[in-house]
């Protein structure tokens, strides 16, 4: 049977305002059935709001920072390190902690971004992301609880860490 291809790294251009492949794949991601458009007007208007923010984000650290750079940063901050995978050993299922690999942690963090982002209501969506991630690169919100929540797990169950393969 064959594998539904996804854009791989050589393939995936960058986007036509930022001109960065991680904002395309993030676009990639929140994309639904196909509407690239619509994913890229909701990424550029919750930038936008974004960089309406920001001289109250600058403020309170002191430099100036674009709008990019708080995505970029707030995608950093949420990547997790470790994560529990699930290992059959003698017929008990342990929690193993392990280290998360780096396109892992891209991916992860984008769907923690865009969940939490998805799961509030009331607002459109732009607002929703902006919000979100201004709370990520602030360090606190949905995502990075979730980013929490994972490495307490981990932190809980190291003492089954010497089952990782």
């Amino acid at each position: 049977m064959a594998r539904k291809r996804t854009a791989s790294r050589e393939q995936l251009k960058p986007d036509p305002k930022y001109n960065s492949k991680l904002v395309a794949k993030f676009i990639n991601c929140m994309m639904w059935t196909g509407k690239k458009s619509i994913a890229q007007q909701i990424f550029y208007e919750a930038m936008d709001i974004i960089s309406k923010k920001l001289p109250a984000l600058s403020k309170a650290e002191g430099k100036d920072t674009t709008a990019l750079e708080v995505f970029e940063t707030a995608v950093n901050n949420v990547k997790p390190l470790l994560e529990v995978r699930s290992k059959r050993i003698g017929g008990a299922s342990y929690q193993v902690p392990m280290q998360v690999g780096s396109r892992r942690q891209q991916s992860l963090a984008f769907r923690w971004i865009i969940l939490s982002a998805r799961s509030k209501a009331g607002k459109p969506m732009c607002d929703r992301l902006s919000s979100e991630l201004i709370d990520a690169y602030n360090r606190h919100g949905g995502a990075m609880t979730t980013r929490e929540n994972i490495h307490k797990m981990a932190e809980a169950n190291k003492a089954f860490a010497h089952f990782a393969w």
